[in-house]
């Protein structure tokens, strides 16, 4: 019989439940020894502006030459699992049966970059009404998740989505005018992504 902390755990994994722990403005992260998936919520959290967001120049002049196909939500679970094919990595199997659930809900997309009909690099993350939750994204050839980047916030724009929610601030990241935010900020910006009911 599981512990009751473990039964806490998983209750917590239930789709319903991760959908609604996302829209507070938590993310899940597995334990790398423990194997636990724990929800966290700092005080301060990285986003992406849709409205400011940047595009590299060699990154620009790099996709002009058009070497990737882009598809969406064609297989979401292929880029949870390329992303979790490191040696030290956060997604573990109890979270991906969690977003397996997300999937049934059509909550998890991804946007995968293919070079050749192959799988070389993509992104993947979690919608709540306006919001686009990131969670990670991987590249097997160069540039080829920074080009999923670029092609998430044009269809976000495209749909109507408000927020982009990159939780942490990395030096990747801030070249697309990524940046930090407060805790009330970001609940603020969530607020106001739940004011519209896009589709990813």
């Amino acid at each position: 019989m599981s512990s009751g902390k473990e039964y806490r755990l998983e209750e917590l994994l239930l789709p319903h439940n991760m959908l609604r722990l996302y829209a507070m403005g938590a993310f899940p992260m597995a334990d790398e020894e423990t194997g636990d998936v724990e929800w966290y919520m700092p005080e301060t959290r990285a986003i992406i502006p849709l409205d400011e967001f940047a595009i590299p120049r060699s990154l620009r002049k790099f996709l002009e030459s058009e070497p990737f196909e882009f598809r969406y939500d064609d297989n979401p679970l292929d880029v949870v699992h390329a992303c979790a094919e490191r040696r030290l990595t956060w997604i573990n199997k109890r979270l991906i049966r969690g977003y397996e659930g997300l999937l049934a809900l059509g909550a998890l997309h991804s946007v995968e970059t293919r070079q050749g009909g192959k799988l070389v690099g993509g992104l993947y993350g979690v919608t709540y009404k306006g919001a686009f939750f990131g969670e990670s994204m991987f590249s097997r050839v160069s540039q080829a998740s920074k080009a999923a980047l670029v092609k998430l916030v044009e269809r976000l724009r495209a749909r109507g989505f408000r927020a982009l929610d990159v939780q942490f601030l990395t030096d990747h990241l801030a070249m697309f005018g990524a940046r930090e935010i407060d805790f009330p900020e970001y609940q603020d910006l969530l607020r106001y992504a739940y004011d519209v009911e896009p589709t990813f």
